[in-house]
């Protein structure tokens, strides 16, 4: 898979949104395609290295906003097999310059057969749970300063209460009150055996994110614990390491994408990387199973088209590529569950808030509310 001795073969194309008028478009649109590749003059390359190695603008059409969108093909030889290449091709140097906004990107198949993706995806993670036509409920185990034993008790409660996943907070991760050993084995003992009594499978996302050597040597000690899932931030470890731990044969657990320092990479309207983009294709390219990413009408910088544009480039069809879910967050209780499965649909996870942790009658029964809610809209 990773052999650079193979021919890269095929193409990447990407689809940026930029400022008009028309001629500025275009010229704008031109101007990428030499930033993206050679970044330096024309005449400095031969004209028959030009024809393989500039991008070539396949398409501009005007869009909403007096802006434009520019379809811009690469040849697969400009990039290797890591991410650091992808990344650096599609949006390197015109990140920095402000007026250009990278909305999506495709491969063709001789291209995308060098991206494993996905080891898991949907139809294997809701086996996994044992759970079929509804959304899945996740649970996190927060805030942060609880200890050990706390956390576990946490844990148990989720698992009454119906969760199907459970998942670390980002902020959980060797601190002296939590240390990461014993908090992880003790989480993951509760959810294992809080799990058999209920007679159905809760999958436990523990959070490896940290330099490669600790968070490999993290994700090898949750799995031998009884961890059945891992938690990475990208934004923090980058997406070579999310996709290095996604493919490592030795663990083989379902991994979800956490959006922590992302939300940097979405910037203003008119520069950064589109949510479709950031939080869909490129998680799941790497080799995600779930991706995590604010849900719309919370206090965090989110649509609703942005919202369903992400689930959208989860699910699609996209090659030998799997389907992964997406999981939204962001204060979901009970008044908001309905608008949002009925916007979201089947699959997709949802993320509950620690809001729930309050409830006068309790967590179990704040969950099983939810289910019930649930059980209404997907009948």
């Amino acid at each position: 898979m990773d052999d650079r001795s193979t021919d890269l073969a095929g193409f990447l194309t990407a689809i940026y949104e930029v400022e008009g008028p028309e001629l500025r478009a275009r010229a704008t649109a031109e101007r990428i395609c030499f930033d993206q590749t050679i970044e330096a003059e024309k005449d400095l390359l031969p004209s028959l290295l030009q024809s393989t190695i500039l991008g070539h603008l396949d398409g501009l059409r005007p869009i909403s906003g007096g802006r434009y969108e520019a379809t811009i093909r690469y040849r697969g030889e400009l990039i290797g097999t890591d991410c650091s290449d992808l990344l650096n091709v599609l949006y390197g140097t015109s990140s920095l310059r402000g007026d250009v906004k990278l909305l999506s990107f495709t491969m063709t198949n001789e291209r995308l057969c060098f991206w494993r993706g996905p080891r898991f995806g949907i139809d294997e993670l809701r086996n996994a749970v044992g759970v079929v036509g509804r959304p899945l409920l996740c649970g996190v185990l927060k805030p942060l300063g609880r200890s050990p034993q706390e956390l576990a008790q946490l844990a148990t409660q989720f698992v009454e209460g119906g969760v199907d996943v459970i998942k670390d907070d980002q902020g959980l991760v060797d601190q002296r009150w939590a240390p990461f050993e014993d908090r992880v084995a003790r989480c993951a003992d509760a959810i294992g055996r809080a799990s058999q009594c209920r007679g159905r499978r809760c999958l436990y996302f523990a959070h490896v994110s940290g330099a490669w050597d600790v968070m490999r040597r993290r994700a090898i000690y949750a799995k031998t614990v009884g961890a059945t899932g891992l938690l990475v931030a990208p934004g923090l470890t980058g997406f070579d390491a999310l996709r290095t731990l996604c493919a490592d044969d030795e663990l083989m657990l379902p991994v979800a994408c956490h959006p922590a320092f992302l939300g940097a990479a979405v910037g203003e309207c008119r520069s950064g990387l589109a949510p479709a983009a950031l939080y869909g294709l490129l998680p799941r390219l790497v080799g995600a199973d779930i991706t995590i990413y604010p849900t719309f009408g919370s206090d965090f910088l989110m649509s609703q088209p942005e919202c369903l544009s992400v689930a959208a480039s989860c699910r699609q069809s996209w090659g030998q590529l799997k389907s992964i879910m997406p999981a939204v967050g962001g204060r979901i209780g009970a008044k908001r569950l309905t608008e949002l499965g009925t916007v979201l649909g089947c699959d997709t996870i949802f993320v509950l808030g620690s809001r729930l942790q309050q409830d006068q009658d309790g967590l179990a029964q704040a969950i099983q509310a939810l289910h019930r809610v649930l059980a209404t809209s997907f009948r």
